[in-house]
């Protein structure tokens, strides 16, 4: 994704950010078709995602996954469920407090891991499993974001997300 120039209007507008953002939770599938396991860190590696996720590396755009916490109870109410638990939606990290969107094309930080947003994580088929009929559509648009990770370390619950300029 290309951002516009820093100094055009829109670039400006697609800069500002008013605060970070928090890592609320984080989950690790150690294998094909098996539950998230929940944990409280994990070790981020270049090119290998998160150690101890079974779907680290390969296209070099998808290292770690995120997702708005914001967004859960959308998805939860669009596919008729009072809430919707993390580790069904088969994302790595839920942030609060900043858009993800806003991450996409750009440099960020959790804790002290360097990351890149590359782009959208739109659903897969298994959301019609995971949340009943219409659960893939439930997550068009709320699916969060892809990211590569540039320099690795620890990232943990509670980590400040931090857009870099």
């Amino acid at each position: 994704m290309t951002l516009p120039p820093a100094d055009s209007a829109l670039g400006r507008l697609m800069a500002n950010l008013p605060r970070a953002g928090r890592v609320e939770w984080i989950g690790l599938r150690p294998a094909r078709e098996v539950p998230m396991n929940e944990v409280d860190d994990a070790f981020a590696e270049p090119g290998k995602g998160l150690r101890g996720d079974r779907y680290g590396g390969g296209s070099g755009k998808r290292d770690v996954t995120l997702i708005q916490a914001e967004h859960l109870p959308v998805i939860a109410a669009l596919a008729g469920h009072d809430s919707v638990q993390p580790g069904l939606l088969r994302r790595n990290v839920v942030v609060s407090g900043i858009a993800l969107v806003a991450l996409k094309g750009r440099r960020f930080r959790i804790g002290g891991v360097l990351l890149e947003g590359t782009e959208s994580c739109d659903p897969c088929s298994r959301m019609e499993a995971a949340l009943g009929p219409g659960g893939y559509n439930a997550m068009r648009g709320h699916g969060g974001l892809c990211a590569r990770i540039l320099e690795g370390g620890q990232l943990r619950v509670g980590d400040a997300v931090e857009p870099l300029p």
